[in-house]
């Protein structure tokens, strides 16, 4: 059997060095200590994409190693989610000797929650017909008896789903349950335990803070629905019209009664914001109503552009998500022209990688 195998003794070492080079960068900013949030050793991955190998009658996952490009068998990956690992094994078994399910089948994504429902996608380079659906409905129909499963064939301009097209996570949060709708090609974290800690720490920012609260880049409502709580409105923007709508199945799921979401870029809301344009995305809801003196931002890899960090500028305390340290530095450069760091954390979303996720607190000097 072909592992992924992770050597755990090195992660306090690993985790060390992002600390260490996160403080490093971060220095001439004059920021507090830095907070650090540490991730389970293995199986924390809830999301695992891996391509399909055929080898004669054999068939199994792949992955390319990124310096040598060449293949990897992978029957067990440590970093995967426990019930991803499982599932694994058991849709090779299945599909092995399935020649309509396994025939130019050349991709599986699992998509997997804390809460144990799973969601498998198969990717193919042919038609879905209904040959293909039957035996699908079966194989769905056999693994339901033992796991909350459901599945998404995908072609070439075919998109087929056997029961739902998503998962519902539950998180605990300080000892309170939250639930999220995570959709199958939408961005969620991969991470569950280490997103839990990111929310906590975020609600410990909002506990002191008061009024209302705006949100850019919300996606499904991670943040905004965990932090509502804390304050009388909050208004939260959203570009991914998927995202939206999950984000507004989330709100219901979760009672929350004081949280919009509007779905407009940061570009569009900033215009908006300073009168530059009209958007009838934005009947009935009275922009000037709102008392927000707290902007929590969870933009892209590439961060904001300048408009929007001057728009964020305006608001007494910035709560600033990152999944990339270096345009969260470019973006401080603007940002402590007129606010101070008071707090800085890290949080271990992608152990045993160089990747870093991030979170800055800053208030108005």
């Amino acid at each position: 059997m072909a592992v992924i195998n992770i050597d755990t003794s090195l992660y306090s070492q690993q985790l060390s060095e992002k600390k260490q080079r996160i403080s490093t960068q971060f220095a001439r900013f004059n920021a507090p200590e830095l907070e650090v949030y540490d991730s389970e050793k293995s199986h924390y991955r809830q999301r695992c994409e891996f391509r399909v190998w055929h080898d004669g009658e054999d068939l199994y996952h792949i992955m390319f190693d990124q310096q040598s490009k060449e293949k990897i068998r992978v029957d067990q990956f440590d970093p995967g989610a426990p019930l991803v690992n499982e599932l694994m094994q058991v849709m090779m078994n299945k599909l092995r000797h399935n020649e309509i399910l396994r025939r130019k089948l050349f991709q599986i994504d699992y998509l997997s929650t804390l809460s144990g429902e799973i969601l498998v996608s198969l990717l193919y380079h042919k038609k879905l017909d209904d040959d293909w659906q039957q035996a699908m409905t079966a194989l769905r129909a056999e693994l339901q008896e033992t796991y909350k499963i459901d599945f998404i064939g995908r072609a070439r301009k075919q998109k087929v789903v056997f029961g739902d097209d998503f998962v519902t996570e539950r998180l605990n949060v300080d000892g309170k349950e939250y639930i999220y709708q995570q959709v199958e090609n939408s961005f969620t974290q991969p991470n569950a335990k280490v997103n839990e800690k990111m929310l906590s720490w975020a609600k410990s920012i909002a506990v002191p803070l008061s009024n209302d609260l705006l949100e850019l880049y919300c996606g499904n409502g991670n943040f905004s629905i965990a932090l509502a709580e804390h304050f009388d409105r909050v208004l939260a923007t959203e570009i991914s019209k998927s995202s939206v709508h999950s984000a507004q199945y989330n709100i219901a799921a979760n009672q929350v009664g004081n949280l919009d979401i509007i779905r407009m870029s940061s570009e569009e809301f900033t215009d908006a914001m300073q009168g530059k344009r009209t958007f009838s995305r934005l009947n009935g809801i009275d922009l000037q109503s709102y008392n927000c003196q707290t902007i929590l931002v969870d933009p892209p890899r590439a961060g904001m552009d300048e408009l929007t960090c001057r728009l964020v500028s305006n608001y007494d305390n910035i709560i600033y998500i990152s999944c990339n340290p270096d345009t969260l530095e470019r973006d401080l450069e603007i940002l402590t022209e007129t606010h101070t760091i008071s707090r800085i954390a890290i949080f271990d979303q992608f152990p045993y990688t160089h990747h870093v996720e991030s979170g800055v607190f800053l208030t108005r000097k």
